[in-house]
């Protein structure tokens, strides 16, 4: 026989959890997220562009102070080749420092040289 009040209900509906929240919301959530996103990325496309724009006004600035700073190392240091041209050279008659070797008597033929 039955117990006294009956027996317990029989448990058939289905016990799910609750699974997070609908479609619309995460829908909405990553259309919120793209957004932000691009808005990043459109202020540090406008840093990226500025800093391009600086760099190269300061380029442009510096390039007549880059080649001044050029030719005078330059000019230094043909100086001081002639320098130590003239000090080897000082025993050789006739050399004169920083002329070329090459036209001269020495170097042509006799019958390359054409007096008129």
């Amino acid at each position: 026989m039955p117990p006294v009040g009956g027996f317990d209900a029989v448990k058939y509906k289905r016990n799910l959890p609750f699974r997070g929240p609908g479609g619309l919301v995460i829908l909405g959530g990553v259309t919120a997220v793209c957004a932000y996103g691009f808005y990043q990325l459109g202020r540090g496309n406008l840093e990226k562009r500025e800093l391009v724009r600086e760099r190269t006004w300061s380029r442009i600035h510096l390039v007549p102070l880059l080649l001044a700073e050029g030719d005078r190392d330059t000019y230094r240091r043909e100086q001081a080749a002639l320098e130590r041209e003239k000090e080897i050279m000082k025993d050789v008659k006739g050399w004169e420092p920083g002329k070329s070797v090459y036209h001269s008597a020495r170097y042509r033929g006799v019958d390359s040289i054409v007096v008129l």
